[in-house]
């Protein structure tokens, strides 16, 4: 699958993920009036990320609607808002404030189609930043996608790139279920949290949808296929250009969905490669990594060497920077695994 913004005529511009975000959530406001915004701080500022820029000046404070400092209200009020036919986009500021809401994200959203016999709908997006590198400490660095993607009701997506961003929005938005959004705040474009170049690409002014559950292969490869998601397939490209120099040809995969996961994607790349790394920032333990070994050991595949999986310890991520630095994932690391995977 080549990525679809590479043949895609439109008229683009180069955009930031947090204003790609922005863009599509003012044309769903305007294709469909039953679209709306709450969070905490996402009207008049705009968004602590920027995702909500420009949206109270254009749809005013009725669809854009800044709320108190309770996420089990206002999310719990978006689960009610999108039962009665409307369909809310909540913002979560930090994944890591999950915590105090989880009943009424996973009890009430991801559970309202199946408590009902499939009657009433749950289509509402919940945004939230996810990521670490910043010394934010574990109250607010975690990325949480096995703990989102392990429960069934919910689809959740992880952006790599602006094009990307702008399409899996309006496709959570018009979607029917409630869609975990999130966004990881390295590839943000916000100035004070530095942005990865990657992130940062060509998007149409018109709106469109990338299909949820769709992985991209990012960059082709015969030797290793590298999964990835979010700023860890920015890590896997770049160490796949520094090993194209010794010889070594990665295939990098941008699995963009974990809810639904496209399993097929990978199966088709490391049946051509023999080889698999999964990069993950999120705990090592029970996660993406070792869903997607599994999707491949239970097909049988034969490899040229045992899986691998680079992710983050399990352990609470840590204030200190060099701490937090060492226990993260990165391009070097990636590289020298991929080496010994090859020379196995």
């Amino acid at each position: 699958m080549v990525e679809p913004a590479r043949r895609d005529n439109r008229r683009k511009r180069k955009l930031t993920i947090a204003k790609a975000i922005s863009e599509a959530i003012a044309q769903e406001m305007e294709r469909d009036s039953g679209v709306f915004v709450m969070g905490e701080d996402i009207a008049k500022l705009g968004g602590v990320f920027g995702n909500t820029q420009g949206l109270l000046d254009k749809f005013g404070p009725e669809r854009v609607r800044d709320t108190p400092i309770s996420e089990t209200g206002f999310i719990s009020m978006a689960v009610g808002a999108a039962a009665l036919g409307l369909r809310p986009l909540v913002e979560l500021m930090f994944v890591d404030f999950f915590g105090v809401c989880m009943d009424a994200i996973y009890n009430l959203a991801a559970k309202q189609a199946y408590f009902s016999g499939g009657h009433v709908k749950c289509p509402m997006v919940l945004m939230t930043s996810v990521g670490g590198g910043y010394s934010d400490a574990g109250q607010h660095s975690q990325c949480l996608y096995g703990t989102f993607a392990h429960l069934p009701g919910m689809k959740v997506v992880v952006p790599s790139n602006a094009y990307d961003a702008k399409g899996l929005m309006a496709a959570a938005i018009r979607d029917d279920n409630p869609v975990i959004f999130m966004m990881h705040k390295n590839l943000q474009g916000m100035g004070w949290l530095g942005t990865v170049a990657g992130a940062t690409v060509d998007v149409p002014e018109d709106a469109y949808e990338v299909p949820l559950g769709k992985a991209a292969i990012t960059r082709p490869g015969k030797d290793i296929t590298v999964v990835g998601l979010g700023a860890t397939v920015h890590q896997a490209l770049d160490a796949a250009e520094t090993l194209a120099k010794d010889g070594i040809e990665a295939e990098v995969i941008d699995l963009r969905s974990l809810a639904p996961l496209d399993r097929e994607a990978v199966l088709k790349s490391v049946r051509k490669t023999g080889r698999l790394l999964v990069v993950d920032d999120d705990y090592k333990s029970f996660g993406v990594s070792g869903e997607i070994i599994a999707t491949v050991a239970e097909a049988g595949i034969a490899l040229k060497s045992p899986p691998q999986r680079l992710a983050y310890p399990d352990i609470p991520i840590p204030f200190a920077r060099p701490m937090e630095q060492f226990a993260l994932p990165n391009a070097g690391k990636v590289a020298t695994l991929i080496r010994q995977m090859c020379q196995e």
